[in-house]
């Protein structure tokens, strides 16, 4: 498959999206290389602001620009916008439910060499626990696309969160995207997969060896939008498989395990279980040496999977 970054991505769609809507400004925090908001600055320079080092006050200038009409994205690590600007994030974006569109780049612990102390592993739980935010994890860079032309035209404070790696491009341009649906992208009896981000792909490759070594058949879910939850789709799977396995590059405390589980107990118990980073940090390396060393792999998948289902 050809691999893009989902950052590579959402560089792309936000130039694209600045010559259909002049209301469109981007804000990042001296990492516009990084984030790839540079091909926006590179086309409209008068409608980019690099704010700095100073994640919060990026995010109180977009609230600034999003209240006279400006549609403003506002970029950075994901470790410092949920984390450093977490404040400016709750009372400016959340609490006044300002039309900001955080993008955050260089998530989970494929950011690789840079270490634990940059690899954002609890920044969905802390977003997803604020009040009108809308949190979302693209599976590959059609999605992201998607994801952004669709947010942009979305009323209210936005948290998404991009990796840095390449990742398979799954997705033609045909898909849809929807805030707030789950994807369905195979259909199974025995055991639902529900993942997002890197490990969707990884979600659909364990689909494939549980049927092969197992006869075991599996409906794989991409849950893009963490927040609002597809909470129908999730209690019909329930009902249907009575198994369920979450897949994340994030820890399971607060994330897409948490998120689903809460729905779970709450209409339908069943069986569940995760594939997520344990409640530790990350550490520095190659970033498919370490999604191998924390088993987030399609094999750890198929792993928990049989072990659920026994």
């Amino acid at each position: 498959m050809k691999k893009i970054a989902t950052r590579q991505a959402y560089g792309e769609a936000l130039e694209a999206l600045g010559h259909k809507n002049e209301n469109i400004v981007v804000l990042d925090a001296d990492l516009a290389g990084s984030t790839k908001t540079g091909m926006f600055k590179a086309s409209f320079p008068d409608r980019f602001f690099d704010m700095g080092i100073a994640e919060a006050n990026m995010v109180d200038t977009a609230v600034g620009l999003s209240h006279v009409g400006k549609i403003p994205f506002a970029s950075t690590f994901a470790i410092f916008g949920a984390g450093r600007a977490f404040e400016q994030v709750r009372q400016s974006m959340a609490y006044q439910k300002s039309n900001v569109k955080l993008v955050t780049t260089h998530g989970g612990i494929s950011v690789g060499e840079d270490g634990g102390s940059h690899q954002s592993i609890e920044d969905i739980a802390i977003m997803r626990a604020i009040p009108n935010m809308t949190v979302i994890v693209p599976a590959d860079a059609t999605e992201t696309k998607k994801m952004i032309e669709t947010i942009a035209d979305y009323q209210g404070p936005v948290y998404a969160r991009l990796s840095r790696m390449n990742t398979s491009v799954l997705f033609d341009d045909d898909y849809k995207f929807e805030i707030g649906k789950g994807s369905v992208l195979s259909n199974g009896k025995d055991i639902t997969i529900i993942a997002n981000g890197i490990m969707v792909e990884r979600a659909i490759r364990a689909a494939l060896k549980l049927k092969e070594e197992s006869n075991i058949s599996a409906t794989v879910i991409n849950m893009a939008t963490i927040k609002p939850l597809d909470e129908e789709l999730i209690i019909k799977q329930a009902k249907l498989t009575g198994a369920i396995l979450t897949a994340e590059e994030h820890s399971y405390v607060g994330g897409l395990y948490g998120a689903v589980a809460e729905v779970v107990v709450k209409n339908h118990p069943v069986k569940m279980d995760y594939v997520a980073m344990e409640d530790q940090f990350g550490k520095s390396g190659k970033p498919e040496e370490l999604l191998e060393y924390f088993n987030l792999t399609s094999e750890a998948i198929v792993r928990r999977a049989k072990a659920l289902l026994k």
